[in-house]
């Protein structure tokens, strides 16, 4: 394989000296059940893949963007009980972010991305306690609410179902069991109206909502599907990288 000079892990220490990176980008993922069709990697798979690809528009639109190995760990407070889910508690998660702000704040970069791959993760509160103290722009992205998956799909699902179903058939096939071995990823509604309107919110216990872990139907899915929203979201993200290396991130506004 051809190393790629825009993801970390592929270019060497010259590379890296004679490049001016001016944004880094940070897959992150989580690893846990997914239904019985997908495997407990999808996270990382797709995250990965979507900041790869996305890195790859932008490179060739002439940003210099570079990629950052995934971190593979996302909070599972919900999933405790579901076996080998790999629980990163938000503050471990911070103390790790900020530990990466101050490495690359010494570099040419100055502006950190986090495409986020889980739920679960939710890096805002962590980027306004961060900011202040950092030269950095810091920017969390979550890659599946790029664009409205009602355009794409008939039932998108929450997790391992269509959307999720059809991002791994295409990015990686070989990964995905058949899908008439899936559960049908029926979800068990709260009884109090707020939570099921969602308009308030509570950690959801996994087990007590999902019997197969997913929710969401992925019968539907197909690679096609995966392919077209694929293509679409890394081409939007491509062109917001693209945007934020060339802006002036101490003037960014009107």
């Amino acid at each position: 394989m051809t190393p790629r000079p825009y993801v970390l892990a592929e270019v060497t220490w010259k590379d890296v000296q004679t490049t001016p990176f001016e944004v880094a980008i940070l897959p992150w993922g989580a690893v846990e059940a997914h239904n019985y069709h997908l495997p407990y990697g999808t996270d990382v798979t797709e995250t990965d893949a979507v900041a790869i690809e996305s890195a790859r528009v932008a490179w060739e639109a002439g940003a210099r963007v570079v990629v950052l190995p995934a971190i593979p760990c996302g909070v599972q407070t919900g999933q405790l009980d579901i076996d080998l889910c790999l629980n990163m508690m938000p503050s471990t998660q911070a103390a790790v972010l900020h530990d990466l702000v101050r490495t690359i704040e010494k570099s040419s970069v100055r502006s950190f991305v986090i495409i986020n791959g889980h739920g679960g993760n939710d890096f805002r509160q962590m980027i306004r306690e961060l900011q202040p103290s950092t030269r950095l722009l810091l920017v969390t992205i979550n890659w599946w609410q790029v664009l409205g998956a009602a355009d794409y799909f008939t039932e998108p699902g929450d997790h391992a179902g269509e959307l999720e179903t059809s991002a791994m058939l295409h990015v990686a096939p070989d990964l995905v069991r058949p899908l008439s071995t899936a559960g049908d990823g029926a979800e068990r509604r709260p009884r109090i109206a707020g939570l099921r309107e969602r308009w308030a919110w509570t950690p959801r216990p996994w087990t007590s909502v999902s019997t197969d872990t997913g929710i969401g139907n992925p019968r539907a899915a197909t690679p096609e599907k995966g392919a077209r929203f694929f293509g679409a979201v890394t081409e939007k993200i491509g062109g917001f990288l693209v945007d934020l290396a060339q802006a002036d991130t101490n003037d960014m506004y009107e």
